[in-house]
């Protein structure tokens, strides 16, 4: 099976969809969070947990698997998907977010990028061209163009300079794939919070007639409204034909805003990192299970959730775990998350099919934070 995007339902008042993307190791429906495991593992699940919690996609990390253990051991243990027991599709981001989040130890030129491994202090030369050998590697579903992303705080000529930078690094990364008919090599609009240059890379881009696209650069440090602005201007210009991914973005509201605008696919940190920290989120609030209050509460986290944790322990107990700083408490709580993230994007899905998405989620689509 190749690769295809088919809408199957539409919003009357908004932009909001519901698809099936198809990809060789099976098919997402959209709208859909994807579960992030950088180091090919989402921290403290198994694959089979993965499953359990609805997960169709999840992502990997060029950078890091390059620094650890290696794209080469992974393409002789046959591939990413093998390599780490995942038989679904998978996602490889470029590495072009360490370009923004390793500033400190990185020099950009129109070569590529220059790294310092935070590992231990070796140079590493990241090309468009290697980012795409490194993926064609690791054998995931989908790929990423190596891109430029600016920081928030860049003046405008930064970023129009980054915009202009990643299109030309894209051109690179086409020429450089050697697997098209396995893996789908998205291109990332730039263009900071400048409508006008999010426009023109959106033109740009879609002239090239790639697999999908995805809206990279929105989740570096912008307000909730400027990343609403940018999505709501940006994602219609996207193919009607072609799935669009929204990177870094998991909270509730920016999910339900977002797909308003036709995004159909996200990522983020968010359900494990907080399940590290003893947070948990239910029915879209996020509480803390090491307060006192949960001592003795004996209900589960949410009665409604069929995930291990809700479906076999108490809040009571889970406090318990997480006091003690018992790695179980952890695990459960990311399990929870992971689920309720998922279970959040189906019940959108759901409500687009029943054409019930603007009354059910009209909450969400108010100009309030996270």
């Amino acid at each position: 099976m190749g690769f295809s995007f088919v809408t199957q339902a539409s919003c009357n008042f908004t932009r909001a969809r519901a698809g099936l993307f198809h990809t060789p190791h099976g098919i997402v429906e959209t709208p859909r969070f994807m579960p992030v495991g950088t180091l090919a593992t989402v921290k403290g699940i198994t694959p089979a947990q993965l499953k359990q919690a609805s997960a169709q996609m999840i992502l990997a990390n060029t950078y890091h698997l390059h620094l650890q253990p290696g794209e080469g051991i992974i393409e002789s243990a046959g591939g990413l998907h093998r390599f780490m027991g995942w038989d679904g599709p998978i996602l490889t981001d470029s590495g072009g977010f360490q370009v923004f989040s390793l500033s400190e130890l990185r020099e950009i030129s129109e070569t590529g990028v220059i790294f310092r491994s935070p590992r231990d202090g070796s140079t590493i030369d990241l090309t468009p061209e290697r980012s795409i050998q490194i993926q064609n590697s690791l054998g995931a579903d989908v790929i990423m163009a190596f891109d430029e992303c600016p920081p928030a705080h860049a003046d405008r000529q930064e970023v129009k300079e980054a915009t202009e930078r990643t299109y030309r690094w894209l051109e690179r990364c086409i020429q450089a794939h050697q697997r098209p008919q396995e893996q789908a090599l998205f291109g990332i609009v730039q263009g900071g919070i400048h409508l006008d240059l999010r426009t023109e890379a959106v033109r740009k881009l879609t002239e090239l007639n790639l697999p999908g696209y995805a809206i990279g650069g929105v989740s570096v440090g912008e307000a909730p409204e400027l990343i609403n602005a940018v999505v709501k201007a940006t994602a219609p210009l996207l193919p009607a034909n072609k799935p669009r991914y929204l990177m870094g973005v998991g909270t509730y509201r920016e999910m339900v805003r977002a797909i308003a605008s036709g995004i159909d696919l996200f990522d983020c940190v968010i359900p494990t990192r907080l399940g590290r920290h003893g947070a948990v989120l239910v029915g879209g609030k996020r509480i803390n299970i090491k307060n006192a209050q949960f001592k003795q509460d004996f209900q589960p986290l949410d009665e409604t959730c069929p995930c291990y944790a809700c479906q076999n322990f108490s809040r009571a107990y889970l406090n318990h775990l997480v006091r003690c700083k018992e790695m179980l408490g952890y695990i459960l709580l990311s399990i929870h998350n992971i689920t309720e993230l998922i279970r959040f994007t189906q019940k959108i899905r759901a409500s687009i099919i029943g054409d019930r998405f603007t009354t059910e989620f009209s909450h969400w689509l108010k100009p309030v934070d996270f």
